[in-house]
């Protein structure tokens, strides 16, 4: 039972692992599109709200990407916890269950990155607007 445990262990450790860079992503962003918030209304200039139009998506796209590898660790995690102590081989590849809910695109518009990062750039095109 102590392989099946530690092997258990390492995937929990990459799940929390993708769980801390999507929340750091999250943070990074509002921080970001804040900073550009505060130059676009100090110097009057659409240019730095712009931007956000660029760096909101890329954000958004790299959160899925990590929200699809974190779901992909859950079934692996899923398949091993089913596993017999004897069929415990400490594989950490998860590629095998990119497919589905748990592939980058439907983890990209999953409902909370998409009202997390919708939000996001719809408040943005409201400063645009407000600042024009």
């Amino acid at each position: 039972m102590e392989n099946k445990l530690k092997h258990l262990d390492f995937l929990q450790l990459v799940i929390t692992r993708m769980n801390v860079n999507s929340f750091l992503l999250k943070g990074w962003t509002v921080t970001l599109v804040s900073a550009l918030f505060a130059f676009a209304a100090k110097d009057a200039n659409i240019k730095y709200v712009i931007i956000t139009y660029i760096s909101t998506p890329l954000f958004w796209f790299l959160d899925g990407y990590y929200l699809s590898l974190e779901r992909q660790y859950r079934e692996l995690y899923n398949v091993v916890r089913k596993k017999d102590e004897a069929d415990i081989d400490f594989d950490l590849n998860a590629r095998k269950y990119n497919k589905g809910k748990n592939s980058w695109l439907p983890c990209t518009f999953s409902v909370t990155l998409c009202v997390f990062y919708g939000t996001l750039i719809f408040i943005t095109l409201l400063i645009m607007f407000y600042i024009n």
